[in-house]
């Protein structure tokens, strides 16, 4: 298959992606054809479409899932319905425990956004249960792609950039943290303990056929991707990001679509240069950011920390932010965790897209409000209209147009009588 042809059976969700995007269809089809705009769409669960990349407004990702210390279905299905309410744009089931697959396609079944996942944990959980997650045989991992794939996952996390030679030289970088993304961990203990190359890398153009024949998106893992802001930019993960630009290349030529995912932790000051990397690395491949988290000394406000460094990295050319919840390295979200997490990684994104010149009418038509003193009307363009309502109605105001810090000394209400006296 070749993106001219996937476009074309596309050609609908391409036609909706550019109403809602307000761009000519004409054009959002060409961002496609070259990689730089994906549309994540398994039609076996059928999402409402959603484009991702280039043009585009900045998209936001919420991730659940359960995990062997704590599965619970029903928030499970509670926290993908919360995300979805408080508007994210994709969710992705990071489910490590419980009943992996009930959980997976009973969100499929809950949500209308893109769902993705990352195959090889469960792949490695289920072997743990029989022997050692470094034991799992190819035919395990690729079975898992497959089986999410056939539950109608729309995007899926594949590490195929950490390598033999990858794993060398993190073996002689001073790195403080080592590796902290899961599917990372997973292949790099694979990768030594067996002597063999990345089955994912190895195995690409099958995967590339597994991906053309289910219609889901590639979403190209950073497996080295710093866990501090002290191993930032190092060699591993830039090595990792070359590779990854020559797989998007491969992946292209083949008509699958791929996204790209980016670091974890980095300093402000290198987040414009590790976009402009990627972009140009990956030949403008759509750009896929965990936060970034620019502090390392945040526990319990990673939301914060994630959504400065998300808010920068849209602004220079990310397209997809990855939620960071204030349970970021401390536990398993709750579904109130979730709803700050999604709201956070939205004022984020609004944030970048305001700077990029797209969404200005959502603020002005709040400041119009505000500029009224209407109320209702500003609750109205909230991103989270009941906490604003119950932070009013805490200390209620003294004067029904105003708020309880200024009273009757509302600079808006004052000066706006003189200027219509006047």
């Amino acid at each position: 298959m070749t993106l001219e042809q996937l476009a074309s059976k596309l050609q609908e969700e391409i036609k909706q992606v550019a109403k809602n995007e307000k761009i000519d269809s004409a054009k959002l089809k060409k961002l496609f054809l070259d990689g730089r705009v994906v549309i994540p769409f398994n039609p076996k669960h059928s999402p409402k479409p959603l484009g991702i990349g280039e043009k585009l407004g900045v998209k936001i990702n919420a991730n659940i899932g359960a995990s062997p210390d704590y599965a619970n279905i029903d928030e499970e299905i509670e926290k993908a319905k919360t995300a979805v309410k408080y508007k994210t744009d994709a969710l992705m089931d990071l489910s490590i425990g419980g009943n992996i697959d009930d959980i997976r396609r009973k969100i499929l079944k809950t949500v209308s956004v893109p769902v993705g996942t990352v195959p090889i944990y469960q792949a490695g959980m289920e072997y743990t249960k029989k022997g050692a997650v470094v034991d799992m045989s190819e035919d395990d991992i690729f079975n898992s792609i497959e089986k999410h794939a056939k539950d109608g996952v729309d995007f899926m996390t594949v590490h195929c950039g950490v390598t033999k030679e990858s794993v060398e030289k993190l073996k002689k970088q001073k790195r403080i943290t080592g590796v902290v993304s899961r599917g990372g961990a997973f292949l790099v203990a694979w990768i030594i303990h067996n002597q063999k190359e990345n089955p994912l890398y190895k195995n690409y153009d099958y995967l590339l056929e597994l991906a053309n024949e289910y219609s889901f998106t590639l979403s190209l893992g950073d497996g080295l991707r710093p866990g501090c802001i002290a191993d930032a930019s190092d060699k591993p993960q830039m090595q990792e990001l070359i590779i990854l630009g020559e797989l998007v290349e491969r992946a292209r030529k083949k008509g699958a679509q791929v996204m790209v995912e980016g670091p974890g932790h980095i300093p402000l000051n290198q987040i414009e240069a590790n976009v402009r990397m990627e972009k140009t690395i990956c030949r403008n491949a759509p750009f896929y950011v965990l936060g970034p988290l620019v502090t390392d000394i945040a526990p319990g406000y990673d939301h914060i920390v994630g959504a400065i460094g998300g808010a920068l990295a849209a602004y220079y050319g990310a397209d997809f932010l990855c939620y960071v919840t204030p349970t970021e390295h401390l536990s398993l979200p709750t579904v109130d965790d979730v709803r700050d997490g999604v709201i956070a990684s939205k004022i984020a994104a609004h944030s970048a897209d305001i700077a990029r010149g797209k969404n200005l009418d959502m603020d002005l038509s709040m400041a119009n409000a505000r500029r009224n003193l209407n109320w209702d009307e500003q609750f109205k363009h909230c991103l989270d209209p009941e906490k604003a309502r119950m932070i009013r109605e805490k200390r209620k105001p003294s004067f029904e147009d105003t708020c309880s810090m200024c009273g009757s000394l509302c600079a808006i209400k004052m000066v706006k009588k003189y200027l219509e006296e006047n």
